[in-house]
C-alpha cells in the first residue's frame, strides 16, 4: 500500500502532462502531494522529515511555477532536493558525527557501525547521482523529455533500494529455523 501511495503523485503528475500540459501538471502534483502526506498522517498518526520537506518543496515551487508561469522552478526541485539531502547527509556525518539513516531506522534495523556508515556514504553519491541527472535533464532536455524522465526514471530509486536491501540482508540476524 505504501509503495503504491509513494508513487501516486508521479504518476497523476504524470497523467494531467499528457492530457493537459506541464501547469495543469504542477497544480495535479501539489494536490496529490498535500493528498498523499494527510493520508500517510492518518495512517501513521506522523510525518517523516522527508515527506514534510517534500511537501514543502512540491508546494514551493510549484506555487513559483504557477504564479510565474515557468516551468523551470518544477523542474530543478528534485535536483534541489536530492542536493539538500545529500549535504545534510554529508554534514550530519563528517562535521557533526552523526549517521542520520542509523538515527532514523536504527531501532528497526541491528547493523555494524561501518555498514551504517558505508550506508550513508551510498545514500550521499545516490542523492548527488539523482540531482545531477535530473539537473542534466532539466537544462538540456524538453519539458517532455524530462516528464518522461520523471516516470521512467523511477527505475533508479528502485534498482537503489533493492540493492541496499541485499546488501544489508546478509548483516541481518537469522531465523532459528533457518540455521537447523
Amino acid at each position: 500500500m505504501k509503495f503504491i501511495l509513494d508513487f501516486f503523485p508521479i504518476l497523476l503528475f504524470f497523467g494531467a502532462y499528457k492530457m493537459v500540459e506541464i501547469y495543469t501538471a504542477t497544480a495535479v502534483l501539489m494536490a496529490a502531494t498535500v493528498l498523499q502526506t494527510a493520508i500517510i498522517y492518518k495512517m501513521d498518526g506522523k510525518l517523516q522529515a522527508m515527506h514534510k520537506i517534500t511537501l514543502v518543496l512540491v508546494l514551493g515551487f510549484g506555487a513559483l511555477t504557477l504564479g510565474l508561469h515557468d516551468e523551470r522552478f518544477i523542474k530543478w526541485k528534485p535536483t534541489l532536493l536530492y542536493s539538500g539531502l545529500a549535504i545534510a547527509l554529508a554534514v550530519a556525518h563528517w562535521f557533526m558525527k552523526k549517521n542520520f539513516l542509523h538515527m532514523l531506522l536504527g531501532t528497526q534495523l541491528q547493523l555494524p557501525h561501518a555498514v551504517w556508515n558505508r550506508l550513508n556514504l551510498s545514500w550521499m553519491l545516490y542523492c548527488i547521482f539523482m540531482a545531477s541527472i535530473n539537473g542534466y535533464v532539466a537544462a538540456y532536455f524538453s519539458t517532455e523529455d524530462w516528464v518522461n524522465f520523471k516516470l521512467w526514471g523511477y527505475v533508479f530509486p528502485v534498482v537503489f533500494i533493492l540493492g541496499q536491501g541485499l546488501y544489508i540482508s546478509r548483516y541481518l540476524p537469522k531465523d532459528e529455523g533457518e540455521q537447523k
